[in-house]
């Protein structure tokens, strides 16, 4: 979903069928406002979320919305699907044909997906060069031991994209069970790092993305709005 950006003179001049002289007269005369302030610059660039009156009559006021999902096994992380219920499905928000999906998870794997209609911050959260950690509880069919830390520290080669996974931090908390914790995203990854182990993931769970940790409160298949706070500081 892409981020519409546009200067204010130009949005302006569409938006009320004006030449871009009239613009600037009407700037100069303080009618407009952008987020609350009263607008100068002609260059000003603003976006779908940006709040914009003319004699302080609304001409622009979209709402950016931010979703956590408990996502059950079972259900695809899709807007639709013909087989599967999809994450669109669990909710019912009269805007949810607005949002789309950050960062996706497998159909057998549960927990903490996010949906949003902001495409700079689904972006911000996932595009590689922010770093942004996403954290996952896993068990697993055979018992671990230290080997499992230090090699996905290390990280592992992929023969099939030709890749070294990004250095992953592996916490044992019981003999069947793993935090992991890593910024990467590959195909089927934590399953392929285990399976060089050749021992199979019996279940997976994502507990968290950046600072937003999945509310304990939501039972599976349950959302909620995320608190500005989580909004704002959820990549730091």
């Amino acid at each position: 979903m892409a981020l519409n950006k546009a200067r204010l003179d130009r949005f302006l001049a569409q938006h009320c069928q004006i030449s871009r002289k009239q613009v600037r007269l009407m700037l100069a005369q303080s009618r407009v406002k952008v987020n609350g302030s009263v607008a100068r610059n002609i260059e000003q660039v603003i976006d779908t979320f940006t709040h914009i009156t003319l004699d302080n009559k609304v001409i622009q006021q979209n709402t950016a919305y931010y979703i956590m999902l408990n996502k059950p096994v079972g259900v695809v992380s899709a807007t639709k699907d013909e087989q599967h219920k999809t994450v669109l499905d669990l909710l019912e928000y009269p805007f949810k044909n607005e949002l789309h999906i950050v960062g996706r998870l497998d159909l057998n794997t549960s927990g903490l997906v996010l949906l949003t209609n902001d495409s700079r911050w689904s972006e911000r959260l996932t595009l590689p060069e922010y770093k942004v950690s996403k954290r996952y509880i896993v068990h697993l069919k055979n018992k671990l031991d230290e080997a499992y830390v230090n090699a996905f520290a290390e990280g592992m080669y992929f023969s099939f994209e030709d890749i070294t996974t990004k250095p992953a931090k592996l916490t044992i908390i019981a003999d069947y069970q793993a935090e992991v914790e890593l910024t990467e995203g590959r195909y089927h990854q934590i399953k392929r790092m285990f399976g060089r182990f050749r021992n199979p993931v019996t279940a997976l769970h994502r507990a968290s993305i950046g600072t937003v940790v999945l509310d304990s409160q939501l039972a599976a298949g349950q959302s909620r709005m995320l608190t500005l706070q989580e909004v704002e500081n959820i990549a730091q």
